[in-house]
């Protein structure tokens, strides 16, 4: 399901059953001592899918420890991102001189609980997703809106290194041609040189799970702010935990 969101110079790859034949290395391990038996599963299997990526890639299988705000540390040559729910783990990952940044989310297809809408979205986004939800109700819209926000934070946080909050992107979807735009509403004030403007990306809600993936392609580090906004490719956890 991810692979077909995101271009062809990402490996992508997911898990659907937990592989608990996986031998961490013991840098990982010692990340997940003495955690519950759900952690535990969710962080082999999401180590597991980073291992087939780096294969794909030609690149020999690391430790992937979480960072700053609970990101992944890559290789330095190396971007991806990290995601899991109930039932459904993944792994993306690019080199650098392909892909500058990489986000994906995998969220259960079905509802947020009452009032969290209410909590993530601006007021536009909960125009569409109370219009989508009484058109195609198949879809947790809401639910999708949340996963896509994750996705915005994953791929601005490697880049610049400084947290979102959920109203510093207004998502716009077309639920036809499953991409998403996210448009950046920083100030002046919290806005660099050369920051994106914003980001495209896809999404699905298929097998009970909705996802979003975002995709920046490489590009010179001093680019200035139009072009990012020129290349977006198709395609937080925003409490920064570890994945």
């Amino acid at each position: 399901m991810i692979e077909n969101l995101l271009p062809p110079q990402v490996a992508a790859v997911e898990a659907t059953c937990d592989r608990m034949d996986v031998v961490l290395f013991p840098e990982e391990e010692a990340q997940i001592a003495g955690a519950v038996d759900k952690r535990r599963r969710e962080f082999t299997t999401a180590r597991w899918c980073a291992r087939r990526a780096m294969g794909q890639l030609g690149l020999p299988a690391v430790p992937v420890l979480p960072g700053t705000r609970g990101a992944p540390r890559w290789q330095p040559s190396v971007v991806g991102s990290i995601t899991h729910c109930a039932g459904y783990r993944a792994a993306a990952l690019a080199r650098t001189s392909d892909v500058a940044a990489i986000g994906i989310d995998a969220e259960p297809n079905q509802p947020l609980p009452e009032g969290v809408l209410e909590s993530i979205g601006l007021p536009r986004e909960r125009a569409w997703v109370r219009e989508l939800q009484r058109t195609t109700p198949q879809v947790a819209w809401d639910r999708l809106l949340f996963s896509m926000k994750e996705s915005v934070y994953k791929a601005w946080y490697p880049l610049r290194k400084r947290p979102l909050e959920f109203e510093d992107a207004l998502i716009t979807v077309d639920p036809r041609q499953g991409t998403f735009q996210a448009r950046l509403l920083l100030g002046p004030a919290e806005r660099r040189d050369g920051d994106p403007l914003g980001f495209e990306g896809r999404w699905s809600a298929v097998n009970g799970v909705a996802l979003s993936a975002i995709a920046v392609p490489a590009l010179v580090p001093a680019a200035p702010a139009a072009a990012w906004a020129r290349a977006g490719a198709p395609h937080r956890e925003l409490v920064g935990s570890a994945r």
